[in-house]
């Protein structure tokens, strides 16, 4: 019979090695919380290592991703697709097991972590996905959404502020199946932290309405089994299971002490160490007996087989669910998407409405809710000034959770917001878009970093895109928002000119499978353009002739958003002083950069000298309009005062704009 203390040395094993190899990692938590993850994962955790995407799995989350070393341990012994040699090139160029864990890298990994408390967050949008399905789907007799989430934390992860965020949010929304172990280990690579983080955490979570079980001897494997069935046991409020561990527990010298958190053991201390837990293989050696005990293939398969069948006997009773369900889960639009989509873009082009984007956006939200299943949308307090909520949405509320919707309120939490999102997108079933103003985005980039890192496709509604914003003055008037929103690899900024470029950039949003979209709105109302089909259908590709001149163009305006109106204006006066310029609308340079280079330059002729005009700063234009060219933008903060007015002492007017194509005009012909 393998003992408990077996299977937890087990993983200290392969952690302590597989840092030793690599000369860099994180021992320390992974060793401390090896009894944790014995109790959970051997007596508790729901999974198929032969499926990993079996949808009712728990979702298992470890927010300290820099523990990543336990992670890769449990995935290896309970029979993922991960050898140990994988396990032996820990942090190695192309390995499976990177120094933190990333999603669709390594199977059996839910999200990637690492800056502290996201996972956190991911968490809480992973079990508000499961509690909204399990309303959505679930009928007496047949529960066919029946999984919880699990989440290991951290200090760090509670020292960071976005802990705050979706926790609050967690406990409002009573989301009875997460459950959160802490490690309380005391120590973070600088040493002790009661020096700088002396919160009392139970009373801080009992503040947020979560269910805390305090003391549990994070050591004590049948104490942290305990615990966890006390947390599944209620169904009112999540629970946070407050752990007592010793960092680095196992090494004779460095356990207990902040040397354990960052570095390797060191070779004399791992042989000591192994010589302490009774050990005597080589490195990476687990005695089969362990190996064995761990293996959880063949119930992994059993419990998926099992839900298989409750899952035929609910579509025995509910055919046309079971046929929502797994369209919801394997995502994707409406079948007849396209078709509907089109006609819809056509109506608006005939409309012909000169409104705000915001506005824009939100009629287009109405209109395409019915063709996207699972949209879920949602706002971080502004939805009567950024038009997220859509006539026919159903709130979400603490009182109405438990039957299901289709829009948040996420409160004055950008960040905790954008965490959320990535969580109930990775869990499967909901498409989320969420809004906030533009100068926002700010609290929430890392959270948006991170979604464009793990190539899945949040929408995020920015408005007040501008100094438009007027009046609120440089503190809510983004400038430079926009430029470093592009400078993130693999997401589509689009800044659209009027409502036609709106409706396509949500299009163009929603058929992203694995790009998230950024859509940077007005205040102000902005002039509808008139197009033909041709030009209409050159939207998509984010950057097009919107206007052009009779005959060669001297000279090519590129704007987005609001300055498009201004370019054409500016084209008009230079037209009358006998320079002919072509206007090019550039909603998306990231879709315009992925065109074929005859299309981009069939656009942006080469040797035409060129004009960028856009109410932010330059950064960024330059690789279109070259050294040679120019850009009429903003270089600095913006000024209180009415949007008019500000935009005229900026010097964000048709005029400036064609003086600065006469300039390089003159420039470059001298």
């Amino acid at each position: 019979m393998v003992s408990q203390t077996q299977l937890a040395n087990a993983i200290r094993v392969l952690v302590m090695d597989g840092v030793q190899a690599a000369n860099s990692g994180h021992p320390g938590a992974p060793m401390g919380m090896a009894e944790i993850a014995v109790a959970l994962w051997n007596r508790h955790l729901k999974h198929n290592p032969a499926n990993p995407q079996w949808v009712d799995r728990d979702r298992f989350v470890l927010s300290n991703g820099h523990a990543s070393m336990l992670l890769y341990s449990l995935l290896h012994l309970t029979g993922y697709e991960l050898p140990l040699d994988e396990l032996r090139r820990f942090r190695q160029l192309r390995a499976r097991t990177p120094g933190h864990p990333e999603y669709r890298h390594t199977p059996g990994v839910e999200t990637t972590t690492g800056p502290l408390g996201q996972g956190l967050g991911n968490a809480v949008g992973m079990a508000l996905a499961e509690k909204l399905l399990s309303a959505e789907f679930n009928r007496d007799g047949h529960r066919i959404v029946d999984h919880y989430t699990y989440v290991l934390l951290g200090d760090g992860c509670l020292m960071e502020g976005i802990s705050h965020e979706v926790c609050s949010l967690a406990g409002t929304w009573k989301l009875a199946r997460l459950i959160a172990l802490y490690d309380d280990n005391g120590i973070s690579i600088e040493g002790r932290v009661d020096g700088w983080f002396a919160d009392d955490t139970p009373k801080r979570f009992e503040a947020y309405g979560w269910n805390v079980i305090r003391g549990v001897d994070g050591h004590d494997v049948d104490a942290v089994d305990r615990a966890i069935a006390a947390a599944k046991a209620q169904s009112a409020r999540p629970t946070l299971i407050c752990c007592r561990t010793v960092i680095g527990k196992g090494s004779p010298n460095k356990a207990g002490t902040h040397e354990v958190h960052g570095a390797p053991l060191g070779r004399d201390e791992v042989a000591a160490t192994r010589a302490a837990l009774g050990l005597s293989g080589a490195p990476f050696e687990v005695p089969e007996d362990a190996r064995a005990a761990w293996d959880a293939r063949a119930v992994g398969k059993q419990r998926e087989e099992e839900w298989k069948a409750r899952f035929a006997a609910y579509r025995a009773a509910h055919p046309e669910l079971a046929a929502e369900f797994a369209r919801r889960i394997g995502g994707g639009l409406a079948a007849d998407y396209a078709a509907r989509s089109a006609a819809l873009l056509k109506t608006v082009a005939d409309q012909g409405e000169s409104i705000a984007t915001r506005k824009s956006s939100q009629n287009a939200i109405a209109a395409l809710a019915p063709l996207v299943p699972g949209f879920l949308g949602g706002s971080a307090d502004l939805a009567p000034s950024n038009l997220t909520q859509w006539k026919g949405a159903r709130e979400i509320l603490p009182e109405t959770i438990d039957r299901g919707g289709d829009y948040l309120h996420y409160g004055v939490r950008e960040f905790g917001m954008a965490a959320i999102m990535n969580g109930a997108r990775l869990h499967g079933g909901f498409r989320p878009f969420g809004g906030t103003f533009l100068m926002f985005s700010e609290y929430a980039r890392n959270a948006i970093r991170m979604a464009a890192l793990m190539r899945i496709n949040p929408i995020y509604v920015f408005t007040h895109d501008s100094v438009g914003v007027g009046e609120d003055g440089p503190t809510h008037q983004p400038v430079e928002q926009t430029a470093t929103l592009r400078m993130v690899p693999n997401l589509d900024v689009w800044r659209p000119c009027d409502a036609v470029e709106t409706f396509v950039a949500w299009q163009i949003a929603l058929e992203h499978e694995e790009t998230p979209t950024a859509l940077i709105l007005s205040r102000q109302n902005l002039a509808h353009q008139a197009r033909d089909a041709a030009q209409i259908a050159a939207i998509r590709r984010g950057g097009y002739v919107l206007k052009d001149c009779l005959g060669a163009p001297r000279a090519v305006i590129i704007a987005t958003g609001s300055e498009v109106a201004p370019s054409i204006a500016a084209q008009e006066a230079l037209g009358g002083r006998g320079i002919p310029a072509r206007v090019v609308s550039m909603p998306s340079p990231f879709v315009f950069d992925s065109q074929d280079a005859a299309y981009r330059e069939a656009v942006l002729p080469r040797g035409v000298p060129r004009v960028a005009v856009e109410a932010g700063v330059s950064a960024g234009w330059h690789r279109y309009v070259g050294l040679e060219g120019a850009v009429v933008g903003i270089d600095r903060f913006g000024e209180s005062g009415p949007a008019a007015q500000v935009f005229e002492f900026l010097g964000i007017t048709a005029a400036r704009v064609a003086e600065a194509v006469e300039k390089v005009i003159g420039s470059q012909a001298g």
